[in-house]
């Protein structure tokens, strides 16, 4: 059975198929695609970058990225196509984090692994140490 869905993009009611996005909205994203390939299928702007296809096609930025992500633009024929990291902007290839921002969170998070250990062993230690027993003598049979 047929199941509706609002379009992600435009937020128009369609009958949902393998998209998530509705008829109108993905010829939009098809003529797009068509008009940056075929900009890119000329010899002379094989070695384009974002900027040059978005100065010459006037097509959108999130497009271009998109289609590097989906994989439909390849690196291997294009090589100077990239997309910005998502934190620190540098253009990379595939991925959401450059290298960089990537060893940061890993030496971040071995950081705080660390320092939840090294909590860990100061309460079991502690808890050891400072536990002190009385007697109450007047109880006591």
């Amino acid at each position: 059975m047929a199941e509706l869905a609002n379009c992600s993009r435009c937020g128009a009611v369609y009958v949902k198929a393998l998209r998530d996005i509705c008829q109108d909205c993905y010829t939009e994203e098809e003529r797009a695609f068509q008009a940056v390939y075929s900009f890119l299928l000329n010899q002379n702007n094989r070695k384009a970058t974002r900027t040059d296809i978005i100065d010459a096609t006037g097509i959108e930025d999130w497009y271009i990225t998109k289609f590097i992500r989906e994989k439909r633009l390849l690196l291997s024929k294009f090589p100077n196509l990239s997309y910005p990291c998502e934190t620190c902007g540098t253009g990379i290839t595939s991925g959401k984090l450059c290298q960089d921002c990537q060893e940061s969170i890993i030496k971040d998070l071995k950081r705080e692994e660390e320092l939840e250990m090294k909590a860990e062993r100061y309460k079991k230690t502690s808890s050891v140490a400072n536990t002190y027993y009385t007697l109450d003598k007047k109880n006591r049979k």
